[in-house]
């Protein structure tokens, strides 16, 4: 059972489902959640916080404040972006933009990178500690059969290589680590909400339901799956 678990991207869609399922699930629990504009919660056991994910002094302390105590038992990353309202994902290679590309890098892949580079030391190494941040289907090379979404496709596959590797340094000093990649399925979200007409029938998730189905799937996990990315309903997506 986590006791000290952190979520970052904690006042999005996923985010502010996952801080209110832990802390109902885990009422013990002490729970820190990070975001960039935090909201003050009702539950006696989260605290909340503000945070600048490019900065990393600030994130250096936050490590250190939120081990202080304990050692983390749970770190979820649900940060990332898809689209914003001057960027939208391109469907050839005529709508590339280094500009476009460098701001989705920085969202999706190298926020995940220096939350991990300073959060995985902090993981629990007396039983499974798991740190998890949410990647994309499209992240996939091996499933892409449409093309487009270059800079978010690109991005999330640059994240499921970031988790690769994190994971296997980790292993040479926390055999309790798992670090994973998830993939929640289209979430009925700001993010999905300009490409719901798409979506087939009964594969539009509330972020309750995904957020709910990605937990059973961390609870799991065993450390020889750590390294990999898995789907909400548990099942590995292929790289």
């Amino acid at each position: 059972m986590p006791n000290n678990i952190t979520i970052f991207g904690a006042n999005g869609t996923l985010g502010s489902e996952f801080t209110r399922a832990l802390s109902s699930h885990y009422p013990e629990a002490t729970i820190h959640a990070f975001s960039r504009r935090p909201e003050d919660s009702a539950a006696q056991n989260v605290t909340t916080h503000q945070l600048d994910y490019l900065d990393e002094a600030a994130l250096k302390y936050a490590a250190t404040e939120v081990s202080a105590n304990a050692p983390v038992d749970l770190v979820i990353v649900a940060t990332g972006i898809l689209h914003t309202d001057d960027i939208m994902p391109e469907k050839s290679l005529r709508d590339l933009s280094a500009d476009k590309f460098m701001q989705i890098y920085q969202a999706n892949t190298i926020v995940p990178a220096l939350i991990a580079k300073y959060f995985v030391p902090v993981l629990n190494k007396k039983q499974l500690s798991v740190f998890a941040a949410l990647s994309a289907r499209v992240g996939s090379i091996s499933d892409n059969h449409l093309g487009g979404w270059y800079s978010y496709r690109a991005s999330k596959a640059a994240l499921n290589m970031i988790i690769r590797n994190v994971a296997i340094e980790a292993r040479r000093t926390n055999k309790q680590a798992i670090i994973c990649a998830l993939h929640p399925g289209t979430v009925d979200s700001p993010l999905s909400e300009p490409f719901q007409k798409n979506v087939p029938e009964g594969k539009l998730f509330t972020a309750e339901y995904s957020a709910c189905q990605l937990l059973q799937v961390i609870g799991s996990l065993k450390t020889e799956d750590s390294g990999k990315v898995f789907a909400w309903d548990g099942n590995e997506v292929l790289p």
